[in-house]
């Protein structure tokens, strides 16, 4: 048989498929030599095998192939000696049904939470909360099948086993942590039994389970272009009104231009001194309310701050705690481009799911400034209201937030983040 030529990357779990599948198969897939992701799939050469450049593509005596599950089928196929399609035409369909579940229900799942996090795509808690539902649902569905079922199909590993495992492989190796897992433990046992199979384990290698969720990285945002004047044809040159160029040493010798200041520095001064609210408070050991908030009110300066409540759109989306945590946090990150002007409290409050997330802001100035909401997109996740202080029960929300007061609003707090 003329050799399978596989074009992909040596660690991709797409390309693991087609591997560990040949692996059972007992057939024979060799790498393409010198392969280069960004470079060797944007070729000329590359682009007849596969016109869109995505790997891997498999080559075969009769041609090309391409998508990832379609190769495994492939090379599975290629002897009739194996049992990984079944040995009933109904459990071929539900090794097919399977097969889709894994890529449309779990790796689809997975990509949308984990690309985000790591840049390779825009970052928006709500879809990612949407994906880790979608996802918990699906791996529960897998939970209950897995709990009277070795493998997904008949009593022994199929095709079907190893897409799934490859597509889990990569949740657990990057973002699906211990503890969203171990509300699925059959998931969790089917997981580790197969990748500790002698194939999986020569094409994979150990699999560690990640112990971090990796936090978001910060997208650039895209330059925006310059705006170009529209060039009118034949217009005659005015070389006579054009001024005398600048010599190069007086251009480069130009002052720079003066940095322009942030509206809050340019705000009457304030008798409030929010370093020094900052310094009491993180000081405040004991007798917190007859030290700390006594001594908030005798510094707030209602004509130079605003105080805010901000209560969490999409609270019914909270479902998992350590996501519900980190999501808080990352906002917290991100706000610290008004760590100057600003003190912050953010509850997450619940003993079970859905968790609720309100928080308590301290802004300079009458108005939730606006640098902040250009420049933090969790601004707009949150609904906004400003306290009115003469009103007893909101000042004594507010006391109740800076304190950590529980149960607060009568339920227990999960977690009390502060800003300062």
């Amino acid at each position: 048989m003329a050799p399978l030529i596989l074009h992909g990357g040596k660690t991709n779990k797409n390309s693991y498929k087609t591997l560990i599948a040949a692996e059972y198969a007992g057939v024979q897939v060799d790498f393409a030599p010198n392969f280069e992701m960004g470079v060797s799939n944007k070729t000329p050469e590359f682009l007849k095998i596969n016109p869109i450049g995505k790997v891997p593509v498999l080559e075969t005596p009769d041609g090309p192939v391409f998508e990832s599950n379609a190769i495994a089928r492939y090379v599975t196929q290629l002897k009739g000696d194996n049992t990984l399609y079944g040995s009933s035409l109904i459990e071929h369909a539900h090794i097919e049904q399977w097969i889709d579940f894994s890529s449309l229900e779990i790796d689809a799942n997975i990509i949308k939470w984990y690309a985000p996090r790591v840049g390779r795509g825009p970052y928006l808690p709500p879809a990612e909360e949407a994906a880790i539902s979608a996802l918990k649902r699906a791996l529960a569905a897998l939970n209950t099948h897995l709990a009277s079922n070795t493998y997904l199909v008949g009593h022994s590993v199929t095709l079907t086993d190893i897409i799934m495992t490859c597509n889990l492989y990569l949740g657990f190796a990057n973002i699906l942590v211990k503890c969203f897992t171990s509300e699925f433990p059959h998931v969790e046992r089917y997981f580790w039994t197969l990748v500790n199979q002698p194939n999986f384990r020569k094409i994979i290698g150990q699999v560690k389970q990640a112990e971090t969720i990796p936090p978001v990285q910060s997208a650039k945002k895209p330059s925006q272009p310059k705006e170009s004047k529209p060039k009118v044809k034949n217009e005659p040159k005015k070389e006579a009104n054009k001024e005398p160029e600048k010599p190069k040493e007086e251009a480069e010798e130009e002052a720079p231009k003066p940095k322009a200041k942030n509206p809050l520095d340019l705000l009457p001064p304030s008798p409030m001194i929010l370093d020094e609210w900052k310094r009491l408070y993180s000081n405040t050991k004991t007798n917190f309310r007859e030290v700390a908030i006594k001594g908030f009110w005798d510094m707030y300066d209602p004509e130079g701050y605003s105080l805010w409540f901000c209560d969490y759109k999409y609270n019914q989306e909270n479902t998992v705690s350590f996501v519900t945590l980190n999501k808080v946090g990352g906002f917290l990150q991100r706000m610290d481009l008004a760590r100057k002007y600003a003190f912050g409290k953010m509850l997450v409050i619940g003993s079970d799911p859905p968790f609720k997330v309100k928080g308590l802001w301290l802004f300079r100035g009458q108005e939730i400034p606006q640098f902040v909401i250009d420049e933090c997109y969790d601004m707009e996740l949150y609904e906004w209201t400003k306290v009115d202080i003469s009103d007893e029960p909101q000042k004594e929300r507010v006391n109740q937030m800076i304190e950590d007061c529980e149960p607060f609003e009568g339920e227990a707090l999960l977690d009390a983040k502060c800003f300062k």
